[in-house]
């Protein structure tokens, strides 16, 4: 866009006296019709697109700034040159004779995303290629492992109670903290079946509508970095407590979701937003509630605590920061976006001050470690 035309975004504002971020899309296309021979015809092809998409009759000044600043990739721009087919005014609600797999991904663009340009772009790009692997793959690991152990401890609840359920290679334990892979592979083993039934439930039935929209790559890095955030916060704020479970990532990607609906209130025209998202609070509170339970609950063999419940909250944090960030960027570079980097920033420091904290902390408080298992 030619720098004379940039001078004329103030005209926008003029357009929105209430300063609500959004103009009509007639005026809007007035402004396209006197300063479009100044644009880039690809430009101006996505901004007119992009006006016939909008259903409610204005459009989000930010989304013109970030379509104009090359924020959005360059496969929308693409799509809509080609031709394939262009946006129309018409909801994607109103689609009709649809097969089974079409009205899956039409489902999951209304529950995920907030604007009605994103979810036709979803909906005429998704192929199912490649799957959402990263949530089934992990899940299916988490089930194989939890039923290996559930046959050689010969139980399926409160597997915690066994005397041999910690001398797993998985488990985090603060005797073992110099083991660097149980701050990741706690996340195989569950307390009991009840654990892992509320952890399975969550994370395929938010985990896999992200993946398919943002990708394995996105909601990887959300439910890593949930994980390593669980373990390292056990560490720092429970140090005598070993950790299990895969809460740290779950609850990143179910806390990120729900601020991201909440956030787009207005915008999310998934059915029954409200009441399905009091169930995900209800089964969040009871999922932690079971584990501050069992934290407190005299433990079978002492001196070794139960398992903490940090971990829940390592990972809420996780995902009301960097997976906010992350989910509300669709078809965005991240490295683009200035506060990814922040909060990438600061969840790097907290891992750096967790390390020496475990290097350290330890001998220089005298905290008197339960034995290795």
């Amino acid at each position: 866009m030619t720098k004379s035309v940039w001078q004329k975004l103030p005209d926008l504002l003029e357009y929105d006296p209430e300063n609500s971020g959004f103009i009509s899309t007639e005026r809007f296309r007035d402004l396209l019709a006197t300063h479009g021979s100044e644009l880039d015809p690809h430009k101006l092809e996505v901004l007119l697109a992009l006006a016939d998409g909008n259903a409610d009759g204005k459009i989000c000044y930010q989304d013109f700034v970030n379509l104009m600043s090359n924020k959005r990739s360059n496969s929308f721009r693409r799509a809509i040159l080609q031709g394939s087919r262009q946006l129309k005014g018409c909801s994607l609600r109103d689609e009709v004779g649809l097969g089974l797999s079409q009205r899956l991904v039409r489902h999951v663009a209304y529950e995920t995303l907030p604007r009605e340009v994103d979810r036709k772009w979803y909906f005429d790009s998704y192929t199912y290629c490649p799957p959402p692997w990263f949530i089934l793959a992990i899940t299916i690991a988490e089930v194989a492992v939890f039923m290996y152990y559930g046959i050689q401890l010969d139980r399926l609840v409160l597997q915690v109670s066994s005397p041999s359920f910690l001398k797993s290679p998985l488990p985090y334990h603060p005797q073992l903290r110099t083991q660097a892979w149980r701050y990741f592979s706690y996340v195989f083993m569950h307390t009991g079946i009840e654990h892992l039934s509320l952890n399975m439930a969550m994370q395929l039935l938010v985990g896999v509508p992200l993946e398919m929209v943002h990708g394995a790559l996105r909601i990887g890095l959300i439910y890593v970095c949930g994980v390593l955030a669980g373990s390292l916060a056990v560490s720092v704020t429970d140090m005598t407590a070993p950790v299990v479970g895969s809460s740290g990532g779950v609850y990143a990607l179910v806390s990120a979701h729900l601020a991201n609906v909440v956030m787009n209130w207005s915008g999310m025209k998934c059915q029954f937003k409200l009441f399905r998202m009091a169930m995900a609070l209800v089964c969040m509170s009871v999922e932690f509630g079971r584990a501050v339970w069992l934290r407190f609950y005299p433990p079978a063999f002492p001196p070794c605590p139960n398992p903490s419940f940090v971990a829940h909250l390592g990972g809420v944090l996780v995902g009301l920061t960097l997976g906010v960030v992350v989910l509300q960027n669709y078809e965005q570079r991240l490295q683009e976006q200035s506060l990814f980097w922040i909060f990438f920033c600061v969840y790097t420091l907290f891992v750096l001050c967790a390390v020496f904290w475990n290097i350290f902390a330890y001998s220089l408080l005298d905290v008197r470690i339960p034995p290795a298992p």
